[in-house]
This record gives structure tokens, C-alpha cells and sequence, in this order.
């Protein structure tokens, strides 16, 4: 498939990321609107709390977009949780229509991209991409209740604690605009290590980077920011070295969500962070903010995601990697 380039202007209107406590202890936590040191958010558990994440980030987003909630055509969202249940929760009262999307990682990504082509092509005019993860919802799901104890392994993520919210419109003209998108295709080089994702996904941003720059005709240096999410520590240093074997070096302006989202520092987050929130609030809270600042004019933004189950896991199958791009511009 070729780079699609949208017909139509489609702007970030306002985009807004909560997070949880670690989150806003890290090094771009002053860019987060909101943050409960709690991460409980006022529920009284973990899975309502992601639920309740992704409801007040889209209420503030709607906010600083200075539109109301029958204004939007469509909400695009997804979470990690079973059938997407903490986007269905949390946006159920706001009574638009709804797409659940996963992704996982890559589901911002993957909800910036069909926003912004149902607008482009004329059918919507104004929708709203939203995504989320919870720490400890995912390890729940995942891997084995807090409870457990179980020692991460040093290329391990941390599943961040956050949500992001962009609204997106024709008719209100904003400062950050998407003007090409690149779906991404499922690329599968036989990971099973659940605790290395950033190895399972790198292959697939490799694939869609590699795509855009032949299909464009670009390199990295016409960017001022090549951002992924998340690939960590592992999967930033697999993506780099394999694209430089192609004779494409980001090196210079390549970043990643998982690495910006926590200091390696001070906080002892092994490989970085991971989940549907960590490129949702680095990208909706900092890189979105940094754009209308005029610090950042070009940049592709390029999300990834491990297409596993646990039930995929338990039988131990592969963990098949996506790779969403999405270029915005200012």
C-alpha cells in the first residue's frame, strides 16, 4: 500500500494526556494535564480507574477544542483490556458513535489514522481518537497479579499508567495537522519472549519506515522528530541498527515514547515503558505541545504494537508486530 496523502486539511483541535503517579514523576511530566498519585482516579479498582482515565481525558479534550460532545461524528478508541472494556466503560455517556480498536500499542496511532481518513474523505467532520493502559490492569491480564511478586526481567517494559485524547477536525483550524498516513502490516520474525516486546516490534516499524522514506522519496533529515511507541531500550537499538543495514540512518531524530516517558536515571523502569497510554499521553501531552510551541514543525510518529493474547501466549505462539505511521506537520 501506498503513503496515503489526505485530501482535506484534518488539525488537532486539542489533545490532552492524564496520567498516573510514575508517569508524572518522569522527565516531561510537567506536559501532562492531569495525574492522580493514587492511580486510582476516585474507583475502587484498577480496571474502572482506566476506565475513568479515558473519560476525563476526553472531557478536557473536548474542553480545550472549545467544541461540545454532540459536536463529534465518531470516537475512535481502544485500551489492552479484554474486547477493549475500558474504552467501552469509560466513553459509554457520551453518546456518539463508537469504534473499538486494538492495536495494542499502536492503537493511538492506529485511531489518529482512521480519523483523520474518515474526515479527509468527506464522511465525518469532527472525531476523537482516545486510548489508555493501567500498570496493574495489564499485569493482571497479562502476566500475574501485583500480588504475585514476579521479578521483571531486564528487557521488560513497564506498562504505563496513562491516557490520551485527541480531538480532530475539518472545520476548526488548528496548528498540528496530519497530512499522510501508512498502515502497517503484521510482521512476525518469531519472538516469543513476552518480557522483550521491543524485539517482537522492531521488525515492524523497520517494515513501515523503510516503506515510507522509498515510497516519499524523504530521509530522516528532512524531520524534525522520528518518534516510535514503544519499543524501549531493546527494540529502539534493533530498529536503528537494522534500518542503518538498509543505508537509512534515524539516528539523529529517531526517539521513542518508552524511553521519554521515564527517567532511566532515577526511575528503574528496566527497558522503558510500554502500553496503548505511553505513546498516547508522550505524544497527546509533549510532542502535540512542543508542535504548537513552533519547536517541532515535521514529524512522524510511528506506533507499534504486539498483536499477542494471553491466550496466545499460554500456547505458546509468536508474537506477530505492527507498525501504524502518522505525519504530523505544523
Amino acid at each position: 500500500m501506498d503513503v496515503i496523502r489526505l485530501p482535506r486539511r484534518v488539525s488537532i483541535i486539542g489533545s490532552v494526556a492524564v496520567v498516573g503517579k510514575k508517569e508524572f514523576e518522569g522527565p516531561i511530566g510537567a506536559d501532562f494535564d492531569l495525574h492522580d498519585d493514587t492511580e486510582m482516579f476516585g474507583m475502587d479498582t484498577w480496571e474502572k480507574a482506566e476506565s475513568e482515565m479515558q473519560r476525563r481525558a476526553l472531557s478536557l479534550a473536548i474542553g480545550k477544542a472549545k467544541i461540545d460532545a454532540t459536536s463529534l461524528d465518531a470516537i475512535f478508541a481502544g485500551d489492552l483490556m479484554n474486547q477493549c472494556t475500558g474504552s467501552a466503560y469509560g466513553l459509554k455517556d457520551f453518546s456518539v458513535p463508537y469504534f473499538g480498536l486494538y492495536g495494542a500499542c499502536s492503537t493511538f496511532a492506529e485511531s489518529l489514522m482512521l480519523s483523520s481518513l474518515m474526515i479527509g474523505a468527506g464522511y465525518f467532520t469532527t472525531c476523537a481518537s482516545v486510548t489508555s493502559s493501567h500498570f496493574c490492569t495489564a499485569e493482571r491480564q497479562f502476566r500475574f497479579p501485583l500480588e504475585y511478586g514476579g521479578q521483571r526481567t531486564p528487557t521488560s517494559q513497564r506498562t504505563a499508567t496513562a491516557a490520551g485524547a485527541a480531538i480532530l477536525s475539518a472545520e476548526n483550524a488548528g496548528k498540528v495537522t496530519i497530512t499522510e498516513v501508512l498502515p502497517g502490516r503484521i510482521v512476525d520474525k518469531g519472538i516469543t519472549d513476552v518480557n522483550n516486546m521491543g524485539a517482537a516490534m522492531a521488525p515492524a516499524a523497520v517494515d513501515t519506515l523503510s516503506r515510507y522514506f522509498h515510497a516519499t522519496g524523504t530521509n530522516p533529515d528532512g524531520f524534525d522528530l522520528i518518534v516510535t511507541g514503544d519499543l524501549g531500550i531493546e527494540g529502539h537499538g534493533i530498529l536503528c541498527d537494522l534500518l542503518l543495514s538498509e543505508g537509512i540512518d534515524v539516528r539523529p531524530v529517531c526517539n521513542d515514547c518508552g524511553l521519554m516517558l521515564y527517567s532511566a536515571e532515577s526511575q528503574d523502569m528496566h527497558a522503558g515503558g510500554s502500553g496503548c497510554g505511553c505513546s498516547a499521553s508522550v505524544i497527546a501531552g509533549h510532542v502535540i505541545k512542543r508542535m504548537e510551541k513552533g519547536e517541532l514543525r515535521n514529524v512522524l510518529y510511528l506506533a507499534t504494537g504486539a498483536l499477542m493474547s494471553p491466550g496466545s501466549l499460554f500456547q505458546g505462539l509468536s508474537i506477530p508486530g505492527i507498525a501504524h505511521l502518522v505525519h504530523l506537520s505544523v
